[in-house]
C-alpha cells in the first residue's frame, strides 16, 4: 500500500481548495503583503526570544549562577524552537 505524504493530515486537494478560498477572500494582490507580514512577525518573535536569552545569560553571569547543565538544556530548547520557526517560515520564503 502506498501512502502519500500529507502535511498536517491535509492532502493536496484540500490544500488547493484552501488556497483557492484564500485567493478569493483576500485577492491575489494581497497575498504577498500577508506573507510579508507573517514573515516580519516571525522575525520579531525570533529576535525577542534571542533578546530574552541574552538577558537571562547576562543576569546569570552577573550573579555567578551559571549552571552548565541548565544553560545546555535551555540552549537545546531554544534550538528546537528556532528549528520549528525555520520550518514554519521556510514555507513562506520565495524561491529565487
Amino acid at each position: 500500500m502506498i501512502h502519500h505524504l500529507t502535511i498536517l493530515f491535509i492532502g493536496a486537494a484540500e490544500i488547493m481548495v484552501i488556497l483557492l478560498i484564500v485567493v478569493l477572500v483576500f485577492g491575489a494582490d494581497k497575498l504577498p503583503e500577508i506573507a510579508r507580514g507573517l514573515g516580519k512577525g516571525m522575525r520579531q518573535l525570533k529576535d525577542a526570544s534571542n533578546d530574552i536569552k541574552q538577558e537571562v545569560t547576562k543576569s546569570a553571569k552577573e550573579n555567578n549562577i551559571i549552571d552548565k547543565d541548565v544553560t545546555k538544556n535551555v540552549q537545546e530548547e531554544i534550538n528546537k524552537i528556532k528549528d520549528d520557526l525555520e520550518d514554519f517560515t521556510g514555507s513562506l520564503k520565495r524561491n529565487k
